[in-house]
């Protein structure tokens, strides 16, 4: 093993930059079902000549084929639907191949050629993602690269996904994201074979979907006062500052969105958070709150606008939800399913339910009416009461309605979907109730949350490393697995201001995601894939996109006994060697190597720490003060 990594990076140009793996390794994400590696390459002619029908259905993939391979390589690349010799066949099975289903495939390299057989298209489209993976690094590239020996490994795989539902979730609420922003980031997905983006599309902090006949949820309710820094902690912005942080997608945009995402076998769920998450909505229109005073809201900035200490749900230091005794509030929820329904073909439509805090709708003497006309016990079942309503406009609407696990709470909606967020509990209720899930529990799936320690990470509420990632399992024990859609990462962007950030959160815990979704769940080793992430690397940078290096950073715990407190070092990935400093410079690997437990010395105010393999530095430099370090000790019981 040791052998196998100073090949893979012997030579390290910067702590984010590697060499090429060998061409011995084979670094596909996600792990096919089955691979067989034989003898041998096959090399990309002058010409490259795709041979695959020019149906509709087909047209997508050859045209995302075409343009990959043209692009990088500067070849001439023609399709011809009946070519005699062809560099690269993609045909559908004449008849249907039962064991690899819509999404599989077959590839097929000899020295000869390459051939992708699937039963639909977008088989075909994952049999070229794979084949991508084979090609040189250079393949991501946007310019001609010239030099390469565009060869491919001679390989016969078989592949299918585990799960139908294969999804990122993008926030573009918290901070709004441009339409080729969104694009590029879909660009991102599908090369790991996600099929599913999440478009949160509506929260405190902006509403992202023009609705037509309701022009102030776009002109009022998209806008903020732009701030940088910690969200949650911002002071309230003047009244009178100017509130041009922000935008919208046109229904034209969002149009142009899904026609992008289904040229990559995509769907895009959209989402539209209710009752809570709406001060968006109840800004722009204040007769949809219980509260008086509402006109007087701004569309938040990123100030504090709930009190947490209590737990979940919050406190809310401004009413942020729709009036569920309010007509008016469904009839606003009709038009606005109405055209989110025409304009996502996808049959699904997500409307929140999480987080809504009830402390004003129990001062509302409207909500108190409504829960003695309709027998309603409690604020939960008030909930639940509007979720009802709600589902029953989205089934008026041909889709099915979706939420986030509170809406079991006060009894579930008859045919909801449940997308589990608070672990795996309410997942498995939902499950034992009959009703189909969608897994993304924070304690795995949250990839808004630290990768790595927080001296050297933005800090957020948690942390969730790439090795806890790979640890998701969709389907509990004692579930129905039939009931189990799939899975998928949340990418919340509260402390995401861009889409490099968007970038640099998603992978590789994407990859991760990518794999417990799609590989089959006995072939799982962290050994294994945490080598081929460091073989995907390189293709990210090539194609400039950005990713965490927090693997190769150490994990850093601390314990106090007596007065003495003591660092224990540990590595995501072996074999990496770890060195530090409690002297203020900087260790390398001259300096003492980590062997066992670390006792700070009284007057240190500071540890600085590296992580090597064999005698190139990997990891960033941490520095960590002790005062901080005594901050993370457990707080000693009263």
């Amino acid at each position: 093993m040791l052998k196998i990594y100073s090949l893979l990076f012997c030579c390290l140009l910067s702590f984010k930059t590697f060499s090429q793996p060998s061409a011995k390794t084979i670094d596909i994400i996600p792990q096919p079902v089955s691979m067989v590696k034989n003898a041998g390459q096959f090399l990309l002619p002058a010409t490259v000549t795709i041979g695959a029908s020019t149906s509709a259905e087909i047209l997508p993939v050859t045209s995302y084929l075409k343009n990959k391979i043209q692009t990088a390589t500067g070849k001439s690349v023609l399709v011809k639907g009946n070519a005699s010799f062809t560099t690269i066949k993609l045909a559908l099975n004449s008849s249907e191949n039962p064991a690899i289903g819509k999404e599989g495939y077959q590839l097929n390299i000899t020295p000869k050629g390459i051939v992708i057989k699937a039963n639909a298209a977008a088989g075909l489209f994952y049999g070229v993602q794979t084949l991508v993976q084979l090609l040189p690094k250079e393949i991501e590239s946007k310019t001609a690269v010239k030099g390469v020996k565009w060869t491919v490994p001679c390989v016969k795989i078989t592949d299918y996904p585990r799960f139908a539902w294969r999804g990122l979730m993008f926030d573009v609420a918290r901070h709004f994201f441009t339409v080729a922003e969104v694009k590029q980031y879909i660009d991102a997905m599908v090369r790991y074979k996600y099929n599913l983006l999440h478009l949160h599309l509506a929260d405190d902090e902006g509403w992202r979907i023009e609705i037509k006949g309701l022009p102030r949820l776009t002109e009022v309710g998209a806008y903020n006062a732009k701030r940088v820094g910690y969200f949650g902690t911002f002071a309230a912005p003047p009244a009178d500052e100017p509130r041009t942080y922000g935008g919208f997608y046109t229904q034209e945009d969002i149009k142009e969105l899904v026609r992008y995402a289904q040229e990559r076998f995509v769907n895009i769920l959209p989402e539209i958070d209710v009752p809570g998450h709406s001060l968006a909505a109840v800004v722009s229109y204040p007769e949809l709150s219980c509260t008086p005073g509402a006109d007087k809201y701004k569309v938040r900035s990123g100030e504090e606008i709930m009190d947490w200490s209590h737990g979940q749900p919050p406190i809310a230091l401004i009413d942020n939800t729709l009036c569920p005794a309010n007509e008016k509030v469904y009839e606003f929820m009709d038009k606005v399913i109405t055209q989110v329904a025409q304009l996502f073909p996808f049959q699904y439509i997500h409307l929140g339910g999480d987080e809504c805090p009830k402390n004003f709708w129990e001062k509302s003497d409207a909500v108190k009416t409504l829960m003695q006309k309709e027998g309603l016990k409690n604020m939960e079942e008030v909930q639940s009461y509007f979720e009802k309503r709600v589902e029953k406009i989205v089934e008026s609407k041909g889709k099915k309605f979706m939420g986030w696990d509170e809406i079991l709470e006060g009894g579930l909606a008859p045919n909801a979907v449940v997308m589990s967020w608070r672990g795996m509990k309410g997942g498995i209720e939902a499950a034992k109730m009959g009703h189909e899930v969608v897994m993304s529990p924070t304690t795995f799936a949250y990839i808004d949350y630290m990768q790595g320690d927080p001296s050297i990470e933005a800090k957020v509420y948690a942390t969730l490393r790439l090795d806890k990632t790979y640890q998701f399992e969709p389907v509990p024990d004692s579930v129905d697995a039939k009931l189990i859609k799939g899975g998928q990462a949340n990418l919340w962007t509260e402390q995401v201001y861009n889409l490099r950030r968007a970038e640099y959160m998603t992978w590789p815990r994407g990859f991760a995601i990518a794999e417990t979704l799609w590989s089959p769940k006995a072939s799982k080793n962290w050994d294994n894939f945490s080598q081929r992430v460091e073989g995907q690397f390189p293709r990210l940078e090539e194609a400039e996109t950005n990713y965490a290096p927090s693997m190769y950073d150490p994990i850093v715990n601390v314990s106090r006994k007596d007065s003495t407190m003591t660092i224990t070092l540990s590595t995501e990935i072996k074999p990496l060697d770890i060195y530090y400093s409690f002297d203020n410079s900087f260790p390398d690997r001259f300096y003492p190597k980590y062997t066992q437990p670390l006792t700070v010395p009284k007057e240190a105010a500071q540890i600085k720490i590296i992580t090597y393999r064999g005698n190139k530095p990997i990891g960033r430099m941490m520095s960590i003060p002790i005062a901080d370090l005594n901050a993370r000790l457990p707080k000693p019981k009263k």
